[in-house]
C-alpha cells in the first residue's frame, strides 16, 4: 500500500475579472487577473477501497462530501485517463472560505489531483494536468499553478504574470455564499440591452503588479461582477465601506463573493483593518494573507 500523499493548494483573489458579454456556450470571455495569496487547503490522499471523501475546518459542512465535489471529479477523470479505479480517500482541510469568491472548490480539485498523480503514480505531465484542470472548471488550472496570471477565455487560458513584491490582504467572510452562476445571470440582467466592451486587461495594473506597487495596484483593481454581486447581497457595500474607513487602500468584492477583500498597505494595517471589520459586525470573520502564493504543492 502506498504511503498517504498531502498537497497544500492557495486561494485566490482576482484583482482584475473583466467580463465580455455571454458566448453561445453560455460563458463569457474574461480577462482574470489571478493572484494566489497564503490561506490554504490541503488535501490528502490515502489508498482506500472505494472513493470517499471527508472534510475538515469551517463551514464543511455546506461542501458536498459525494462525487459531486470537484475532487472527487479531479480523482476520476485521472483514473480514467489512466485506466484505473478511483479507489482512493481524499480528506479535505479547509482554511479557504467555503463559497467566497476565492476559489475554495477548484483549489480542492487541484489539490487531490496533484495527490492522486503522486500516490497512483501515474507520471501524469504539467500538461495532462492542466488540461484535467481546465476540463473542471474555470479556476482549477490556476489553482494548480499559483503565483500569478492572467486568465483568457473563460479564464482557463493562463499566461504567467510577474509580481514584484509581496501584497497584504484582509478578507473578510460573509455570512452565506453566493451561487457563481446566479452572479453571472445578474451580471447578464444588469448588462440587458447595453453593449459589454470586450475583456482585456489593464495595462496600469499589469504594470503595478510587476512594480510591486501597491498604490498602483490598489488605483487599478476591477471586478466586473461586483454590481451583481452587491444587487444580490447590497450588505456587503457595508463591509466594504467598513473596510476603507479602517485604511484599506482599496476594497472590491473577491471574485463572484460574497468574501471581500482589502488591499493593505503592511502586515501591520493588515491586522489593524482585520480587527475594525469584525468590530464593525458587517463580516463574520476576517483573515490576513500575503501574494503571491505557490501553487499546488506536495507537503
Amino acid at each position: 500500500m502506498s504511503a498517504p500523499v498531502t498537497v497544500r493548494v492557495p486561494a485566490k483573489v482576482n484583482v482584475q475579472l473583466a467580463v465580455g458579454a455571454a458566448r453561445p456556450d453560455g460563458f463569457h470571455d474574461l480577462a482574470n487577473v489571478f493572484l494566489a495569496v497564503g490561506l490554504y487547503d490541503e488535501v490528502t490522499a490515502a489508498p482506500a477501497d472505494t472513493l470517499r471523501i471527508t472534510a475538515e475546518g469551517h463551514d464543511v459542512d455546506r461542501i458536498p462530501l459525494d462525487r459531486t465535489n470537484l475532487a472527487a471529479r479531479a480523482a476520476e477523470l485521472l483514473a480514467a485517463r489512466h485506466g484505473i479505479a478511483p479507489h482512493v480517500h481524499l480528506h479535505i482541510a479547509k482554511d479557504i472560505p467555503v463559497a467566497g469568491g476565492m476559489a475554495g472548490g477548484s483549489a480542492d480539485a487541484a489539490g487531490a489531483l496533484l495527490a492522486c498523480d503522486a500516490l497512483w503514480s501515474t507520471g501524469a505531465s504539467r500538461d495532462e494536468l492542466l488540461d484535467i484542470c481546465a476540463e473542471l472548471g474555470s479556476d482549477v488550472p490556476f489553482s494548480l499553478v499559483g503565483g500569478a496570471a492572467l486568465g483568457r477565455g473563460r479564464g482557463e487560458l493562463l499566461t504567467p504574470l510577474t509580481v514584484g513584491g509581496t501584497f497584504h490582504w484582509v478578507f473578510a467572510v460573509a455570512d452565506g455564499g453566493l451561487s457563481t452562476p446566479a452572479v453571472y445571470r445578474e451580471f447578464d440582467r444588469l448588462t440587458q440591452g447595453r453593449e459589454v466592451p470586450a475583456a482585456e486587461a489593464d495595462p496600469a495594473l499589469l504594470a503595478a503588479l510587476a512594480a510591486g506597487d501597491a498604490t498602483g495596484l490598489a488605483a487599478a483593481l476591477g471586478n466586473d461582477l461586483q454590481a451583481a454581486a452587491l444587487s444580490l447581497r447590497p450588505e456587503l457595500a457595508a463591509t466594504l465601506d467598513a473596510g476603507t474607513a479602517a485604511g484599506a487602500l482599496a476594497a472590491l468584492v473577491s471574485g463572484s463573493g460574497p468574501t471581500t477583500a482589502f488591499l493593505v498597505p503592511d502586515a501591520a494595517v493588515a491586522e489593524r483593518v482585520a480587527k475594525e471589520l469584525l468590530a464593525s459586525g458587517t463580516c463574520r470573520r476576517t483573515r490576513v494573507a500575503g501574494s503571491p502564493a505557490p501553487g499546488a504543492t506536495l507537503r
